[in-house]
């Protein structure tokens, strides 16, 4: 009897959870913000947020919070967003769900071109966002052009995007070894995390972030109608080449622009939308708003294990997203593929 009344209760708290899913994202998100804000080698109180931006707490209390903390929440909210997002956008349009810019070549081909980057110099700004779109758009085309010719199966795909990882990051390795500054630049990006991050390298890329969410949350029921198959689309007028195409131009310029600030961050365009799919179903209406809300709040918590559980020292979160993330990409291969050899695709 008690089992039974436990069920009910489960079943219960899920219906509610995902009749009110939007109001327990954002709170949770806005948690996670505070909470970046406010831990740390120093602790603030979050009444005393408003009081040390005005400068009443002292100068080195001020600048903690401006220029470590602040900057540091804003690329983790905006890294997460847009990699959840662009996840959620390769898994539609290459009909896959173990499409991800972690796992096809996308983030190592926006490393690659970040890396070329630093070898000539350039180290902040546009031109990095520029370069790292470049790398993870020509990871996105090898992909595409891959599937098309050989009429790959849905593991095919992935099995060619993990290939294509292992040879970019080879070639970015090689550069590394080859001059030894630029190692030491690279280092943190390679492992991935937000210790280096600054406004200069932000801004730029959160600006092509936030243009590149406006426009895929007005092609919403284009993206739908895409994910239907591309015969369903044609019967239904649409250019399906054109869009498909614009879709991954799209997904490669929000991975390739957190990339440029966050480094080589894996999974996270894995398991967001998984997660939220399982909550808001498969229409990007309502999906891609939670991807950008749940994969914001993922990786800033993420980022705050990071710091908080070995302080005084700091685990670069992308270590500890791999560690999260392999298991829960194992799992998702297995389920897919029903745990025979049947194929998934």
């Amino acid at each position: 009897m008690g089992n039974k009344r436990f069920r009910s209760f489960c079943a219960e708290l899920k219906k509610q959870f995902r009749r009110y899913y939007p109001v327990w994202g954002i709170a949770v998100c806005v948690l996670a913000v505070v909470l970046s804000l406010c831990l740390g080698n120093i602790h603030f109180s979050p009444m005393e947020l408003p009081g040390i931006l005005r400068g009443d707490g002292g100068n080195v209390k001020r600048s903690i919070l401006l220029y470590a903390r602040l900057p540091r929440t804003l690329a983790s909210l905006f890294a997460g967003a847009a990699l959840a997002v662009s996840g959620a956008v390769l898994q539609n349009v290459l009909a896959n769900r173990l499409a991800s810019p972690g796992i096809i070549g996308v983030n190592a081909g926006a490393g690659l071109g970040i890396t070329l980057c630093c070898s000539l110099g350039v180290l902040s700004g546009f031109w990095v966002s520029a370069a790292a779109f470049a790398g993870s758009m020509a990871g996105i085309l090898f992909i595409f052009a891959f599937s098309c010719r050989f009429r790959a199966s849905k593991t095919a795909v992935i099995l060619s995007g993990v290939a294509l990882n292992s040879i970019l990051n080879a070639v970015s390795e090689s550069l590394t070894v080859l001059d030894t500054e630029l190692a030491m630049l690279s280092i943190d990006f390679r492992v991935g995390g937000f210790s280096a991050v600054s406004y200069t390298r932000l801004i730029p890329a959160a600006g092509l972030i936030a243009a590149g969410m406006l426009v895929l949350f007005t092609l919403c029921n284009e993206l739908d109608v895409l994910a239907l198959g591309d015969e369903t689309a044609r019967g239904l007028g649409m250019q399906v080449g054109r869009y498909r195409m614009f879709f991954l131009l799209l997904a490669a310029l929000l991975a390739g622009a957190a990339v440029s600030f966050a480094g080589l961050l894996g999974f996270v365009g894995l398991i967001v939308p998984h997660f939220v799919r399982g909550i808001t179903g498969n229409e990007s209406r309502k999906l891609l708003p939670m991807c950008t809300v749940a994969g914001a709040g993922f990786v800033t918590l993420c980022d705050l294990a990071s710091r908080l559980v070995f302080a005084p020292y700091e685990l670069p979160v992308g270590i500890l997203m791999s560690v999260v993330g392999g298991p829960v990409f194992l799992f998702l291969l297995v389920r897919g593929r029903g745990g025979h050899g049947r194929e998934a695709g």
